[in-house]
C-alpha cells in the first residue's frame, strides 16, 4: 500500500473494519466445532456473555468517551433483538445444517444488507464503484445458495438460515451506526446483556440441554473475541467511516472464515463455491478502492463525542488543551471547505 493510501481518510476505518473481520471470521467454523449437540439459544447465550464480559472489561472514562443515555436503550433492544438474538440462533442452526465453508462465505452478503439500510436510513453516499461492488456480492451469494441447493434440502435449509442471520447482523449493523459515537465498551455491554438473558431464558423454556463446561469455555472465550472484542473494532470502524464501507470492509470475515475451516479439514469445497467467492472478494477490492471528495458545507452542529484537535474540524479552545482523544460536549461553527472525506458523524450531506 502507497503513502497516498495511507493518506486517505478511509484507511482508519478499513483497517479497524479489517481487524473486526479477523476475529469474527475466525470464529465461525469454531462455534460450528464447539456448538455439535447444543441448542441454537444455548449457544447463542455463551457467546454473548463472553461479549457481555469484554464490553464491561473495556468501558473507558467518562472525560475519554461519551456515554451511553437513556434515551438510547430502545436502539440497543433493536440491536440485541437482531444481532445477539436472531442473527446468532440462526446461524447456530445454519451451521449444523451445513458446511462451514459454504456458511462463513455467505456471511459475506451481510455487507449487502449493511450498505442498502445504510443508504436507505442515513442516506450514506452510495457511488457507481458501491453499487457494483454490492452486484458483485449479491451475485456471489446467490451462486453459494445454488450451489448448496444441489446438495440436498438439508443444505438449502442450512444456508436459508445463515441467510436470515446475515439480514438480522445487517439490520444491527445499520442501528448501531447511530451508537458509534458512545463509548463502544458500553454499547457492546449493553447488547451482549439483553441478548444474553433472552437466548438464556429461551434455551431454557425450551428445555436445551446443558452444555459440557468444556465447550460452555470455548464458546465463552470464542464470544469474547469474535463477538465482543471484534462488534469493539466494528462500533470504531462505523465512527472512523460510516455504516455502508464498514459492512464492505468487514466482508473479509467470510473468507478468513472459510480458509479456516478448510484448515480444520472441511471439505466442501466446489467450483461454484469457488466462483462466487471470487465474484464477492472483487466486491470488496472495489470497495477498498473508493476515494471520495469535493467542496462541502458543514452546518452548526453541537454534539459529544471523542474526539482530537488535529483533525481539521475540532478548533474549539480549551482553558488547558487535553492529550490525544478526548469526549466532552462541543460546538462546530458553520464552515464551507473542501477535502477527501467519509461518511462519519460529520460528513453525512446528501449528495
Amino acid at each position: 500500500m502507497t503513502a497516498r493510501h495511507f493518506s486517505l481518510p478511509a484507511v482508519r476505518g478499513g483497517l479497524l473494519a479489517l481487524l473486526a473481520a479477523l476475529l469474527f471470521g475466525v470464529s465461525t467454523p469454531l462455534v460450528q466445532h464447539f456448538g455439535k449437540g447444543l441448542g441454537a439459544f444455548t449457544t447463542a447465550a455463551l457467546l454473548y456473555a463472553g461479549a457481555a464480559a469484554v464490553g464491561l472489561a473495556s468501558r473507558q472514562r467518562i472525560e475519554r468517551e461519551a456515554r451511553v443515555m437513556r434515551s438510547d436503550f430502545p436502539r440497543l433492544l433493536s440491536m440485541a433483538a437482531f444481532g445477539a438474538v436472531l442473527g446468532p440462533v440462526a446461524l447456530a442452526w445454519g451451521l449444523q445444517h451445513t458446511s462451514g465453508t459454504s456458511a462463513s462465505l455467505m456471511l459475506t452478503l451481510e455487507a449487502l444488507f449493511t450498505a442498502v439500510l445504510a443508504r436507505l436510513l442515513y442516506q450514506e453516499t452510495m457511488d457507481r464503484r458501491v453499487w457494483a461492488a454490492m452486484l458483485l456480492l449479491l451475485v456471489g451469494g446467490v451462486a453459494l445458495v445454488l450451489d448448496q441447493g444441489r446438495s440436498g434440502a438439508t443444505q438449502l435449509w442450512g444456508m436459508l438460515a445463515v441467510l436470515v442471520a446475515t439480514a438480522a447482523w445487517g439490520a444491527d449493523n445499520t442501528l448501531s451506526r447511530a451508537l458509534a459515537e458512545r463509548d463502544p465498551g458500553q454499547v457492546v455491554l449493553g447488547k451482549a446483556a439483553i441478548g444474553t438473558m433472552a437466548t438464556a431464558l429461551l434455551a431454557w423454556l425450551l428445555g436445551e440441554p446443558w452444555p459440557a463446561l468444556e465447550a460452555a469455555l470455548a464458546l465463552f472465550a470464542i464470544g469474547a473475541s469474535g463477538y465482543g472484542l471484534s462488534l469493539r473494532f466494528y462500533l470504531l470502524a462505523q465512527r472512523a467511516f460510516g455504516a455502508a464501507r464498514t459492512g464492505s470492509v468487514f466482508a473479509f470475515a467470510p473468507f478468513i472464515g472459510a480458509a479456516f475451516a478448510i484448515a480444520l479439514g472441511d471439505r466442501s469445497g466446489t467450483w461454484a463455491m469457488a466462483v462466487g467467492g471470487l465474484l464477492m472478494m472483487l466486491g470488496v477490492a472495489l470497495h477498498l478502492a473508493e476515494s471520495h471528495g469535493h467542496e462541502h458545507s458543514h452546518a452548526s452542529l453541537e454534539h459529544e463525542h471523542a474526539h482530537r484537535h488535529d483533525d481539521g474540524h475540532h478548533d474549539h479552545t480549551h482553558d488547558v488543551l487535553p492529550a490525544g482523544s478526548h469526549s466532552h460536549p462541543h460546538v462546530h461553527e458553520p464552515v464551507r471547505h473542501a477535502h477527501a472525506h467519509v461518511p462519519d458523524v460529520h460528513h453525512q450531506h446528501i449528495h
